[in-house]
């Protein structure tokens, strides 16, 4: 109950003051400024604050400014959704008609927060009662109470009939002895803690409970692990991938969106979205003047045939997610690269090579290659005013490396 007494702590006038005055801080200062604010205020309003103020800062990657105003509790900055990610969800919902969500393992509210946004009246339920209390907080530090409700309860005694959507966002981090962990019960929607699980049976709760909990809605949606194995993925859903500047976030099994196509890349900031799933793999050719590197959340949802067919490009082996091509086609769903050089890979020779040519930035990119690009960075040690990029990779099943420049020579 802790983190729920230091939250009532904070929403005091004196926390209020404290947090006001923490806003702009220095952790590099945080000791000397904990020693002067505990001579003028209680020492417990100090410690809530100052904890807070440093999960603020963190928050801020997730959730941007709103992270000034917004509490939180450890395991809820780790856990949450980010705004971006949430907000994409949310307008997704609005599109298929949904005014109604029951967001089970609501957690802080990061989701809860964004359907409201988006004018979704929204019941908000966790087991954790320091995560409700914070979920709570937030709908009223952002002005969305009126369309967000908080419940602390067990997910499983929801009825969720009501609604027109249900979101389930599971555990999936073990705890010191291998299951998911929430503070309460496995189905309460407490955020868990420790490493990743990978087997979405063993989430809290379990993604078999989770899909009869979308199936009964007529919309239904559950964040799952990127990773997630394809063949887990029930035959019913839509399985989407959501990857931000590359970087990929999240996978959501969607329920009663009745897609035409059984998975969907979506690529943010830009909104947008490859589907398919239902391609032949391409076929293999040797490494041509452009080379494709697809998306993570294409390559995730084995969506790179539908890159293959959209570029007239070939793979550059049968086992490696590179495409390659004569002529430059822009795509939003692949970063491109003119190839100046294929070589086998050879230490020796690259290190020459980038001695020749005066590179001083080099970056370096692998697939299917086990050299780390730091130490190999060491070894070559790249300097002078050009640029270039190094491709660590395989073409049909030899080592090689290619190097070249970002198609149109932006570094």
């Amino acid at each position: 109950m802790q983190h729920t007494e230091n939250l009532d702590l904070l929403l005091s006038p004196e926390g209020q003051e404290l947090l006001a005055e923490l806003r702009d801080h220095s952790p590099g200062d945080e000791l000397a400024l904990a020693t002067r604010l505990r001579r003028t205020h209680d020492a417990a309003v100090v410690t809530a604050a100052l904890a807070q103020a440093r999960l603020r800062t963190r928050a801020a990657a997730k959730f941007g400014a709103d992270a000034a105003r917004m509490y939180f509790t450890p395991n809820g900055v780790e856990q949450s959704t980010r705004t971006s990610v949430a907000e994409w969800r949310a307008r997704r919902m609005k599109a298929l008609g949904v005014t109604s969500v029951a967001d089970l393992c609501g957690g802080i509210g990061g989701d809860a927060l964004a359907l409201a946004r988006a004018g979704i009246r929204v019941l908000a339920v966790d087991r954790d009662p320091a995560a409700c209390a914070a979920a709570e907080a937030n709908a009223r530090a952002l002005g969305l109470a009126d369309l967000i409700e908080t419940r602390c309860a067990d997910v499983a005694e929801i009825d969720t009939t009501p609604y027109d959507a249900v979101f389930v966002d599971p555990a999936r981090r073990a705890g010191p002895t291998g299951g998911a962990v929430r503070s309460a019960s496995s189905r309460g929607g407490g955020r868990a803690t420790g490493g990743r699980i990978f087997d979405p049976e063993a989430y809290a709760p379990p993604l078999s409970w989770a899909v009869e909990a979308a199936r009964r809605a007529p919309v239904g949606a559950i964040k799952v692990a990127p990773g997630i194995p394809h063949e887990a993925v029930p035959h019913d859903a839509e399985a989407e991938w959501v990857s931000e500047r590359g970087d990929v976030k999240e996978a959501v099994l969607w329920f009663g969106t009745k897609a035409a196509e059984p998975h969907r890349a979506t690529l943010l900031p830009a909104g947008v979205s490859l589907t398919g799933g239902r391609l032949p793999d391409p076929e293999a050719g040797p490494v041509r003047r452009y080379l494709y590197e697809p998306d993570g959340a294409v390559i995730r949802a084995h969506l790179v045939a539908e890159v293959a067919e959209e570029l007239q490009a070939t793979l550059i082996d049968p086992t490696i997610a590179y495409l390659t091509t004569d002529q430059l086609t822009p795509t939003p769903y692949a970063t491109a690269y003119e190839i100046s050089d294929v070589l086998p890979f050879n230490l020796k020779k690259l290190k020459a090579l980038v001695r020749e040519r005066s590179i001083g930035t080099l970056v370096i990119k692998k697939r299917g290659s086990a050299i780390e690009p730091e130490e190999l960075r060491k070894k070559v040690k790249p300097e002078g005013a050009n640029s270039a990029v190094v491709v660590l990779t395989r073409a049909a099943g030899s080592p090689v490396m290619l190097l070249g420049q970002p198609a149109g020579g932006a570094m």
